[in-house]
């Protein structure tokens, strides 16, 4: 779907005006508050930086909202779940390929937790009730999962799937997939930084702004304005 929203160019834009839904992107997209997690990662002598795997939909908005996280120190958009040869955004369009559009993150859990990403990305960077599909997108390469790298990982974002599914903050339940880490393989270099890059694109305003926006609102405390883009990691 997204991909025919960008060949549609001004007329998706034209499109977009006649709904309303440009020039006001927050009323598109609303954050969930969400209690922070009961049970976190703890290190005693914390690493100088951890990686976090993540898929909640077009990895352009997810890219995006951890971009303006405090303590990451990178958000790369790639593809994971499936082999390295159909790892393209060619072939990952056909939803066959076992990959979901993902974001490896890197961060400093000396400023950031596992528990703290999973806040992030279950409140303001997609709705996890959404199988297979996020927004417009729909297919098994947008569907939400987390790609534990070890059971510590696993053990938090089980506990916190717990923890919210027994709250009910959501109507639906989380679908959330909890998928061990095989690889992951970076996207085509257009795709790093996009909503920086590309802030008036129709499916940006519409769909990724609010994200970063609500990211702001809800969470102050963890919101940077200047994004960490890729092409600026060494």
């Amino acid at each position: 779907m997204r991909g025919a929203l960008h060949a549609l160019g001004l007329v998706a834009a034209a499109g977009l005006l006649a709904w309303g839904l440009l020039g006001n992107s927050t009323a598109t997209e609303k954050a969930v508050i969400l209690p922070a997690p009961a049970f976190d990662a703890a290190a005693a002598a914390p690493p100088a930086f951890e990686t976090a795997v993540f898929a909640g939909g077009c990895f352009w908005g997810v890219q995006a909202v951890f971009q303006h996280t405090q303590g990451v120190l990178n958000a790369v958009s790639g593809y994971s779940g499936g082999a390295r040869e159909t790892a393209t955004y060619a072939s990952i369009g056909t939803g066959r390929t076992g990959h979901a559009e993902a974001v490896e993150i890197t961060y400093d859990p000396k400023q950031i937790s596992y528990g703290k990403l999973l806040q992030i990305y279950f409140s303001v960077a997609h709705d996890p009730t959404q199988l297979n599909r996020q927004g417009p997108d729909t297919g098994t390469q947008y569907r939400s999962a987390i790609f534990y790298k070890d059971a510590g990982q696993k053990q938090v974002a089980e506990r916190y799937i717990a923890q919210l599914d027994g709250a009910r903050v959501y109507v639906g339940k989380i679908v959330t997939q909890l998928t061990p880490l095989n690889a992951f393989y970076a996207a085509e270099a257009y795709h790093q930084d996009y909503a920086t890059r590309n802030p008036n694109a129709p499916y940006i305003r519409r769909f990724d702004a609010p994200k970063i926006v609500n990211l702001k609102t809800v969470m102050p405390e963890l919101y940077r304005a200047t994004p960490v883009l890729v092409s600026f990691v060494k």
